[in-house]
């Protein structure tokens, strides 16, 4: 048998693999206007919504001006890996599929957004958003799952050196627990490395009780191997869930992702169970489907 990928990161390994906040699911479905900081206009959505964070698609968005990052390797030993220069195409740039996990960095709202696009000349790429510094170009219909209770924050790992998002509870009125309450559930899930993603997926549906589910998400892998077509050998990746469920009578999550390799090859498919762990962070809402 082939020994598990592993990527060294340069700090302690972090006893806890995962960090899962339980929280109460609000659709979502609002209009950022046309000329509005990505960043700024989902936080405004969420806020009118009285969410504490959220997934959110941004299928067919067109943005200019718009930025971005691909992974890359780290430039030295405090990093496992790292970002690619920014890149920053010109004219209006239209989104073929793209997710952001939305919480919380330094106190404000903030979005990781990983996706693919288009330029005007019609090439394709994936990558990081940079939501700080691209526009929409048109109203942008936002759509997703509200976390209340629940949420994403930003704070360092010692284990990888990076800022990541941890799912924490969020306590509303002094009150931690606000996830209770009438309506729907879902869990906040943040994912170490080194741990395969559909292996640690499927132990948290399992302790939780969850038996069928849609999985929202983006993150990192070291390597990904597919139900068909060619593997990614790229240490490094930026991945977008495309359609992410867990299934009645079946305990392993179907994972169909789009995922950008350091070179800019983007490999398209369903991960196979066991052999896809994490590289730096996977950031998920898991929404259970009523029965």
């Amino acid at each position: 048998m082939t020994a598990p990928r592993r990527i060294v990161h340069p700090g302690p390994e972090a006893v806890e693999r995962s960090c899962v906040a339980s929280a109460r699911a609000v659709p979502l479905d609002f209009t950022v206007p046309a000329g509005e900081i990505v960043n700024a206009g989902i936080a405004d959505g969420l806020a009118a919504a009285g969410c504490d964070g959220a997934w959110v698609d941004l299928c067919g968005g067109r943005f200019a001006p718009f930025r971005y990052v691909m992974p890359a390797g780290s430039p030295g030993p405090s990093h496992a890996a790292w970002y690619s220069e920014t890149f920053a195409p010109e004219g209006i740039v239209t989104v073929e599929a793209a997710g952001a996990i939305v919480g919380w960095r330094d106190g404000e709202p903030f979005l990781h957004c990983h996706g693919i696009w288009t330029d005007p000349a019609g090439d394709r790429a994936m990558g990081h958003m940079l939501p700080l510094d691209t526009r929409t170009a048109a109203p942008l219909r936002v759509r997703g799952t509200g976390l209340v209770g629940a949420s994403f924050v930003a704070r360092h790992d010692a284990e990888t050196n990076f800022t990541l998002f941890a799912a924490e509870t969020i306590p509303r009125d002094g009150v931690s627990g606000s996830a209770t309450g009438d309506g729907p559930h879902a869990l906040a899930v943040t994912l170490r490395p080194n741990q395969d993603v559909g292996t640690a997926i499927a132990a948290i549906c399992a302790e939780h009780g969850i038996t069928e589910a849609r999985l929202f998400g983006i993150g990192s892998l070291n390597g990904a191997r597919f139900a068909s077509g060619p593997a990614m050998d790229s240490y490094a990746s930026e991945l977008l869930i495309r359609d992410g469920r867990i299934e009645a009578g079946t305990s392993e999550p179907r994972l169909d992702v789009s995922v950008v390799a350091m070179d800019g090859t983007i490999f398209e498919g369903r991960l196979v169970h066991g052999d896809n762990p994490v590289c730096v962070t996977f950031e998920l809402v898991i929404l259970p489907v009523a029965a």
